[in-house]
């Protein structure tokens, strides 16, 4: 290993790294689990390891990004909402990378804002929640207004002519359950592995650091041909709860109000209305287009591992496969990201290690609970760097040589601030001060305790409720589990503290 002050002449000691993100990419439509194949991301994992267990730390997009590129817990990184500024004094997994004489490059996006005390007052880069990680260059740009994305379709001949409304103008073009506008090799997936090998294809010989950040299967949840008639919604299973989704809201107070306050609108541009009235035959089509827009990773990742044999590069590739979060995708009642439910936080994660010691471990799937925040110490892992002392992640390269280190977590742990700074809507809702709308989870094989600051708390029995439906924290039967959750909750903090000088 490296000290922290080592700089390498040769970046990484030669490895490339290929950082992959699909957004709101949730772990039952990843390898081995989702309803429609996916061939590449299978071959990956043969050639890899899949962490089963792996969980975001936080939610949204911001936050939980905001996780994965400084290896912290939220309660230390407080970029908890879109738009909330990540304190410059945090690194994150690129800056880091520049020490061991990397530059790494950006195609996509990285959902960052920046410290507005380092800004002048008119500078726009404040309170911009599209904004770039310190320590990355950008290649390709594509924010929600997908300038560069635009501007390739309009060169093909299509309508582009909202160009401030982005992407929300081409898939409102199509109405809700027809196929996207474009054609399949004309998509925002397409377009940004396009950018991606036309680099590639011109890339010098050294070590490179590249960051590709997928929206799909992001909203709105529209996707061309053949993508979009891959999965037949008859075949497609219904959303826990369907059919009693105020027994879902019934569970917590939070339930209920995600379910009468998210709007169908914000997921498909011709969609309006409440969630929890959706009839059978679009929830079926959502779902079904949701698998077809992850088959469509897939097939651009195939492209991709295509490329990089192709440039004799694969056996000097640290791939790591995520995604930022999940999707509730209409189980419990709930679309996006929010609340509670495994389905916003348990997430995909395959990573292959190219190194000769991997090679016994490859295939292999592993079990242990793993977090977002463990992406940081794993890339630095590779080429030969320390972590900060304030990361709150640990490095996955032993499991990829077959081995597990020693006091392993056995639980995983997120944040969801709900407040609402902007509108207050959240804070009048409740008759609570913004600083007491939080949630906090802990999550192991058995137990699910979730700790709210400012409302009654929840406890789910996983053993005999995998499907989180009942909340047992007022059954006295389950005292020992709630009791349980509350520790493992302090013992976290108390164990995550800032070390930044402490250290």
């Amino acid at each position: 290993m490296s000290s922290r002050s080592e700089t390498k002449a040769d970046p990484g000691g030669g490895f490339d790294i290929l950082f992959v993100t699909a957004d709101q990419w949730r772990a039952d439509h990843g390898p081995g689990r989702a309803p429609v194949a996916l061939p590449n991301v299978e071959a990956l994992a043969r050639d890899g390891v899949i962490f089963e267990n792996h969980f975001t730390q936080a939610y949204p997009c911001g936050p939980a990004r905001a996780g994965l590129h400084t290896g912290l817990y939220p309660h230390k990184h407080r970029s908890i909402l879109n738009g909330t500024p990540l304190d410059a004094r945090h690194p994150t997994v690129f800056s880091e990378a520049r020490r061991a004489g990397y530059r790494p490059r950006l195609f996509g996006y990285t959902d960052t804002t920046a410290d507005p005390r380092a800004l002048a007052p008119g500078d726009p880069a404040r309170g911009d929640y599209e904004g770039l990680a310190p320590g990355i260059e950008v290649d390709t740009l594509l924010t929600e207004r997908a300038v560069p994305w635009l501007a390739h379709l309009k060169k093909r001949g299509h309508d582009v002519s909202r160009p401030e409304e982005g992407r929300e103008a081409i898939f409102g073009q199509a109405p809700f359950g027809a196929p996207a506008v474009f054609q399949a090799e004309e998509s925002e997936t397409a377009f940004l592995t396009d950018r991606f090998l036309d680099w590639l294809s011109v890339a010098g010989p050294e070590p490179f650091f590249v960051h590709l950040s997928f929206i799909a299967p992001h909203p709105p949840f529209a996707v061309a041909e053949p993508f979009h008639s891959l999965v037949d919604p008859a075949d497609v299973a219904l959303p826990i709860g369907w059919g009693d989704f105020a027994r879902e809201g019934a569970q917590h107070p939070l339930i209920a109000f995600h379910q009468g306050q998210v709007d169908l609108s914000r997921f498909a541009p011709s969609l309006s209305g409440q969630i929890v009235a959706a009839d059978e035959r679009l929830v079926r089509r959502l779902r079904a287009t949701y698998a077809g827009m992850a088959a469509e990773v897939d097939h651009h990742l195939g492209r991709i591992v295509a490329a990089l044999k192709a440039a004799g590069r694969w056996d000097r590739t640290l791939i790591v496969l995520s995604g930022d979060h999940g999707e509730q995708l209409f189980d419990h009642g709930l679309l996006g990201k929010l609340g509670y439910f495994d389905q916003s936080a348990h997430i995909p994660l395959i990573l292959r290690d190219p190194r000769p010691a991997a090679r016994s471990a490859r295939g292999t799937r592993v079990s242990a609970f793993t977090q977002s925040i463990d992406v940081l110490p794993t890339i630095l892992d590779l080429i030969g760097l320390q972590p900060p002392p304030n990361v709150d992640g640990r490095s996955l390269l032993p499991f990829c040589r077959g081995e597990r280190p020693a006091d392993w977590r056995d639980a995983a742990f997120w944040s969801f601030d709900f407040r609402d700074p902007a509108g207050g809507g959240t804070e009048r809702h409740f008759g609570l001060p913004p600083n007491r709308l939080s949630l906090h989870v802990v999550r192991t094989d058995r137990l699910k305790y979730v700790h709210f600051a400012g409302l009654p708390p929840v406890l789910i029995d996983l053993a005999e409720d995998p499907e989180e439906r009942i909340n047992r924290s007022r059954d006295p039967a389950s005292a020992p589990l709630r009791l349980e959750g509350l520790e493992r909750l302090l013992e976290l903090r108390l164990t995550h503290e800032d070390d930044t000088l402490t250290a």
